[in-house]
């Protein structure tokens, strides 16, 4: 496959998820901790509210940041690709590597993140219930996208590599 076919694929996946999967969950647990608040009063509610709040206005911002910014990157990409195949694999290469890396770093962070909501889940205060579950929530979803995301990465991550060697 032409390398320009695989870097477009990577990115329009990378934009897509961010539009159409990251921002609109981000806007779901925003909702659903304003639910949780008009539906409830007390610990659990905002044991619910608060790490919907804050999850979902990070899946927000990174959302549309990443959505927002991939065009530019792309076109700037390919703009040094035409330039130099060789120039610009050697500098986004040492990038994707370190994506690379943080896929497996963020595997052991979301599974630390499942296993503390477990355990507050199970304390039995209220709050820790609410709170529980929503990282447990949290830490699923960021398994869904990272596992998405590194799926995506390893044939761009290859293409690129062949480009260096080459």
């Amino acid at each position: 496959m032409d390398f320009i076919q695989i870097l477009e694929d990577y990115f329009r996946g990378e934009k897509l998820e961010a539009a159409f999967f990251i921002m609109p969950v981000g806007l779901v647990l925003i909702g659903f901790g304003i639910v949780a608040l008009k539906a409830e009063t007390g610990g659990f509610a905002w044991g619910v509210a608060a790490p919907c709040f804050l999850f979902g206005l990070i899946l927000l911002i990174t959302g549309a940041t990443v959505a927002f910014r991939t065009n530019a990157q792309v076109e700037d990409l390919k703009q040094k690709f035409e330039q130099s195949p060789a120039a610009m694999a050697s500098a986004e290469l040492p990038r994707m590597e370190k994506v690379n890396r943080n896929f497996r770093m963020t595997f052991y962070a979301f599974g630390g993140i499942a296993l503390m909501g477990l355990i507050l889940h199970y304390l039995g205060m209220d709050w820790a219930r609410g709170l529980g579950a929503v990282l447990i929530l949290a830490a699923a979803l960021g398994l869904l996208i990272d596992g998405f995301a590194e799926r995506r990465a390893e044939p761009y991550t290859k293409a690129l590599e062949s480009i260096v060697k080459s």
